[in-house]
């Protein structure tokens, strides 16, 4: 019988989930990993193509190329139709995705020691916030692109329900559950029906009483701290000749992952180093043109991104920018990474609540909130949730595996046959 495979392609990091029949487990990626970096390497210097933790450490290392991170925010942009310079060769960005998407079908089939036809990809409640068209567009996209790497037929399942079909094989009795799924690029939401009684039917729809999502997530969280740490250092925020502040738009590019790179073309360069006279301190503007100039905007980005995984659930840590310039350093604590993702925490649990509005339940009438998804390790997030939908049991899951281990739930449902069993 011919595997099945089930992918959640996630804007940080991918997983995969392999079938046969109803046996079914999660496909060690890399390094006996079970998840993947979503990261692309072009090495110009050694001309090959690098994924995942390879990818980064190449990047790390100095390798002359192109990195590209957060590929799932390209669903639904204009930039999907588009092409980008790719170590002097233009390359079309759903190119890019598809040799992601084959790497992890590879993977699949390696571990299957065969060919692998059907797949279930998960997706976010929203592609694109408020635009339907937009929405349909990355779904048919995706999907166009995995069957053009091969995959026979191609199904969806929204990730929230695919974490609430993992959470389920845990549940000994009936539950209402609320499933947050904040990964790196939105934060979805389901109200689902579960339980033992419940987990053996295909069709559940009736089961799902309501979702709900936003285009705001870690990559989000990312970008705020960045802002308020990393980027003062390069001169955000500081005053110009003229006594007011030196322009902005630089640093809210090199903040955002997927923005970075456009940042290294001439033409991009030649427009920074025009903002020289508006800096009172040109050491300030000299730090910046150094980090376009050698490229370090995603290290910066990825420092970040570990300074606030550090202080997440207390404490503080620093942001070590002495490559940029001796001694170079920024302070995060818990507190200013609160106060950076305030407004996006807010927007998140105001959706979380929307979730229940829309299935006319009541704040405090849940059983439990099964968090899942990488940015769930913000405590702040959690609590912001919690307080927004009332008392309910906070249940950690997976928070990078749960999604893929529900999508093969579903994947098995579809190619596998009725009956279910999960390891």
């Amino acid at each position: 019988m011919t595997a099945y495979a089930a992918i959640d392609f996630g804007t940080s990091n991918s997983a995969v989930c392999l079938g046969i029949k109803q046996k079914r487990r999660l496909v060690p990626l890399e390094q006996g990993k079970d998840t993947l970096p979503t990261a692309v390497f072009f090495n110009a210097d050694e001309q090959h193509t690098a994924f995942g933790r390879q990818a980064l450490s190449e990047y790390q290392a100095g390798y002359g190329g192109r990195l590209m991170r957060s590929l799932k925010s390209l669903l639904g942009s204009d930039l999907l139709g588009e092409t980008t310079l790719v170590n002097g060769r233009p390359l079309a960005y759903r190119e890019i995705i598809a040799q992601f998407l084959a790497h992890l079908k590879t993977a699949a089939e390696t571990q299957a020691k065969g060919p692998v036809g059907p797949v279930v990809l998960g997706r976010p409640v929203h592609f694109v916030d408020d635009n339907p068209e937009r929405d349909r567009l990355a779904e048919s996209t995706l999907a166009d692109i995995a069957r053009e790497v091969g995959f026979t037929e191609v199904r969806f399942q929204y990730e929230p329900i695919a974490a609430a079909l993992d959470y389920e094989s845990k549940l000994e009795r009936e539950a209402l559950v609320l499933v947050a799924d904040i990964g790196g690029g939105t934060s979805d939401f389901s109200l689902v029906r579960l339980g033992p009684g419940r987990a053996g039917r295909e069709d559940r729809s009736a089961d799902v009483l309501a979702s709900a999502g936003v285009h705001l997530a870690g990559t989000d969280f990312d970008q705020q701290l960045s802002l308020v740490s990393a980027m003062p250092c390069l001169g955000l925020g500081s005053l110009g000749r003229s006594g007011k502040p030196v322009p902005a738009h630089t640093y809210f590019e090199l903040a955002t992952w997927h923005k970075i790179n456009f940042l290294y073309a001439p033409r991009e360069l030649a427009q920074a180093e025009t903002l020289r006279p508006f800096y009172a301190d040109e050491r300030l503007h000299a730090r910046l043109m150094r980090v376009l100039r050698e490229r370090e905007g995603h290290r910066i980005a990825g420092l970040v991104e570990d300074a606030k995984v550090a202080v997440a659930n207390g404490g503080s840590t620093r942001i070590p920018l002495d490559f940029i310039e001796e001694a170079l350093a920024a302070e995060v604590d818990e507190a200013g990474l609160n106060g950076a993702i305030q407004k996006a925490v807010s927007s998140i649990a105001a959706t979380a609540l929307e979730t229940l509005k829309l299935a006319g339940i009541a704040p405090g009438g849940l059983d439990a909130i099964y968090f899942t998804g990488g940015s769930t390790g913000v405590r702040e997030l959690r609590s912001a949730i919690a307080a927004a939908v009332g008392d309910a049991e906070a249940v950690m899951g997976d928070p990078f595996a749960s999604v893929a281990r529900g999508l093969g739930v579903y994947a098995g449902m579809l190619f596998g046959g009725k009956k279910t069993s999960v390891r």
